[in-house]
């Protein structure tokens, strides 16, 4: 090979010292910063200096070849994260949040929407896998079992199941659901629901976001019309025709009860294609503080935890840089009102 193929094949294939050279450290640091680990406990590499060697690489269109690390550090370099409902505002923050920190220490972030999660982490080393939406029965929680036996770290969204080798996120939804209806019972009685179908079918013998809706209006003495409760299955669509319906009743509520905030999104859009003002017509609360409550006009009313998804985010990042070696953890997430102009009755009427 000639000098000059030597150079095309350089400019082809940038390596770990040209990024050094580019950035001003040491290879070293380069493969320091490349690990996950700068930064991370608060030793090693500098923030200034990881961020130099991180936009040095990507200047050359570096790209670490992640098959040797693993095999060098026992780390693949992937956080997979397992969400059963994609389109949901609720999970696609909590991906964004994750692939923002992930990308802090240069992980790679998988999603699987919708899949058999045991199923892909047999295909797929993780360093890390986030799992929603894990069932209760046996066989659900058999595979979480057989997931920890074989080493894999695991962080679990769930408010009834227990860490046992994994971590648990706990984020009790029914304190929070109770404040949404606490809010719309101090200016309203004739309050409406939009409930997941599942919630409205399991709350004769379980405690659902359903529930709340339920015991507030008896305790504050309404006589609930039927007509008030609309279910909608896991989809925006389904939501949006849950909320037309609900709203094109003769007897229409002058407010809405939505058990998520994509449901109370929902709602807002009805009302305004209905020619309705929100909140002066029918206002609406969500539950979940997502990101997306403060995009929509007016500004969506909802309960839910304070900064859950930057710290969710970083409880699974540390656990797949190993920051966190302990066997398994409950992590907490206390509830609150977040007001909007979805409920603010004070506010100017908008035409």
């Amino acid at each position: 090979m000639t000098m000059s193929q030597r150079r095309k094949t350089d400019a082809r294939r940038p390596t770990l010292r040209m990024v050094a050279e580019r950035a001003g450290v040491s290879t070293a640091t380069v493969s320091y910063v490349f690990s996950g680990r700068a930064g991370s406990d608060g030793s090693g590499v500098a923030e200034a200096t990881a961020a130099r060697v991180m936009a040095a690489a990507e200047e050359l269109n570096y790209r670490p070849n992640t098959a040797a690390r693993a095999i060098r550090t026992g780390r693949s370099g992937m956080v997979q994260l397992s969400l059963h409902m994609l389109s949901d505002p609720w999970s696609l923050a909590v991906a964004d949040a994750v692939n923002t920190e992930a990308n802090r220490h240069g992980l790679t972030t998988l999603i699987l929407a919708d899949g058999d999660w045991h199923a892909a982490l047999d295909r797929v080393e993780s360093d890390v896998a986030y799992l929603d939406g894990v069932g209760l029965d046996e066989q659900a929680v058999g595979k979480l079992h057989d997931l920890v036996r074989r080493g894999q770290r695991l962080v679990v969204f769930s408010e009834q199941l227990d860490p046992e080798g994994f971590d648990v996120v706990r984020s009790d939804a029914i304190p929070g659901c109770e404040l949404a209806m606490d809010h719309l019972l101090e200016r309203h009685t004739a309050i409406g629901c939009l409930a997941a179908e599942g919630a409205v079918r399991l709350a004769p013998t379980q405690v659902t976001r359903y529930t709340p809706y339920v015991e507030k209006m008896a305790a504050a003495g309404i006589d609930v019309d039927p007509s008030w409760t609309e279910t909608y299955a896991e989809t925006q669509a389904s939501a949006f025709a849950a909320a037309v319906r609900l709203l094109s009743g003769e007897n229409r509520p002058e407010a809405i009860y939505a058990t998520t905030d994509f449901a109370a999104i929902a709602a807002i859009n009805a009302a305004h294609m209905l020619g309705l003002r929100v909140p002066h017509d029918v206002a609406v609360i969500g539950v979940g503080n997502t990101p997306d409550a403060r995009l929509i006009a007016p500004t969506l009313t909802t309960v839910g935890p304070t900064d859950f998804y930057e710290r969710q985010a970083r409880i699974i990042i540390d656990r797949a840089l190993g920051a966190d070696d302990s066997p398994g953890r409950l992590h907490e997430f206390a509830w609150s009102l977040f007001p909007g102009a979805s409920t603010d009755l004070d506010a100017p009427a908008s035409r």
